[in-house]
């Protein structure tokens, strides 16, 4: 079972990660997103030690075509994203990663 957590982004956004103990990053400067992500995150998505990868949510736009599909329907790795007000894009990865809701409509 994969344990590692990665995080995939600017400096910027890696570097609250790091200083909490993520030792697995790949970093990504602004002015290189078109040509590196792609790169950067199948890298991560192959790496079999990691189970959850983290990403900022609007730099899936700068993500080709098939390598958001891959992120969007991976299960493990758990791609996560944060930012961006996407408010249940965390809840749909997570029920997509263990095939339950665990919360209800109701709350």
């Amino acid at each position: 079972m994969s344990q590692e957590i990665a995080v995939v982004g600017s400096p910027e956004f890696t570097t609250g990660f790091r200083l909490a103990g993520v030792r697995r990053f790949e970093n990504v400067p602004d002015e290189e997103k078109e040509e590196a992500l792609d790169d950067a995150v199948e890298r991560v998505l192959a790496d079999e030690e990691v189970g959850i990868i983290v990403m900022y949510d609007a730099d899936l736009s700068y993500l080709s075509r098939d390598v958001r599909g891959a992120v969007e329907t991976s299960i493990e790795p758990t791609v996560v994203t944060l930012g961006g007000g996407q408010s249940s894009g965390l809840r749909d990865q997570i029920k997509r990663a263990i095939g339950i809701d665990l919360m209800s409509d109701n709350e």
